[in-house]
């Protein structure tokens, strides 16, 4: 997997820098790219099986899911584009569970990524924006191994692949700044405020029921559903994954211009609350 990652990582790269882009910015992505890849390599690192455990990791989360409340549930869910039996539901689920996974173990291990490292912090070379951004890159990158899982099912039940895949960059763009937004500033806060993180897991929590992963959006009750849709963005990316994967159709054109706007306005308050912070870290740490 780390093999496909790097080989991927080095064509986006030189893809990339055909871009008017200033020099600097090219230095911080290739160290940024390093720090990723040391994060994923060192997560199972003296394990037999390495990081094909990440792999193994998601494959047994579809397959209990499925099992849950395909088979011991017997929940049903007719959807467009599948086959209506059994095994549906459980694919579904899976597709808003991929992305509410990458966010969340991204958005919580942000916060403690500067506290963490305090040495890095006193350097004053090392350009400390980058810390909130690894754990959050790594996530990332984690459950695209879980979305080729899910892309291998789909394909296997509906002798397809939607061409509405290659829209998923659209929306890998604004969950990446809506995330890297709510992590600067939970990094920043936590230097002052230890109690962030575990208050997090509690946000968290509450979170996760109140966004469509485990029942379909068409069960919110009208009056809630305009608010569930608005004000959680979440509810957004994981509707917008079900679309491009599963249905075959993006469906949500309206919502994913308001959740890219949403997602640029968090990612420059959260950089600018860091940026404001970042000049005491050193003292505090």
């Amino acid at each position: 997997m780390l093999n496909s990652v790097k080989t991927a990582t080095r064509k986006a790269t030189r893809l990339v820098q055909w871009l008017p882009v200033p020099p600097h910015w090219w230095t911080k992505l290739d160290l940024l790219k390093t720090l990723v890849q040391r994060d994923l390599e060192a997560r199972y690192k003296g394990s037999v099986l390495g990081n094909a455990w990440t792999v193994l990791n998601q494959l047994a989360q579809l397959l209990v899911y499925t099992y849950l409340f395909s088979i011991v549930l017997k929940v049903k869910l007719s959807l467009q584009g599948l086959p209506d039996n059994r095994f549906t539901f459980g694919l579904w689920l899976f597709a808003g569970l991929i992305p509410w996974i990458a966010f969340t173990s991204g958005f919580s291990q942000a916060a403690v990524s500067v506290v963490g490292q305090p040495n890095l912090i006193k350097k004053v070379v090392f350009p400390v924006a980058l810390l909130p951004l690894v754990p959050i890159c790594s996530a990332f990158v984690d459950s695209t191994m879980g979305l080729m899982l899910l892309i291998a099912f789909v394909a296997f039940f509906n002798h397809a692949i939607h061409s509405t895949l290659l829209l998923l960059p659209l929306i890998w763009i604004p969950q990446l700044l809506l995330t890297a937004g709510l992590g600067y500033l939970v990094a920043g806060l936590t230097v002052f405020l230890r109690d962030i993180p575990q208050t997090i897991g509690v946000i968290l929590n509450l979170w996760f029921y109140m966004t469509p992963i485990v029942y379909p959006a068409s069960s919110i009750p009208e009056g809630l559903r305009f608010w569930v849709f608005w004000l959680n963005p979440l509810t957004i990316v994981v509707e917008l994954y079900r679309d491009v994967v599963l249905v075959g159709k993006l469906q949500h054109w309206t919502e994913l211009g308001v959740l890219s706007l949403v997602s640029i306005v968090v990612f420059s308050i959260g950089l600018w609350v860091y940026r404001r912070l970042r000049p005491a870290f050193a003292d505090v740490l």
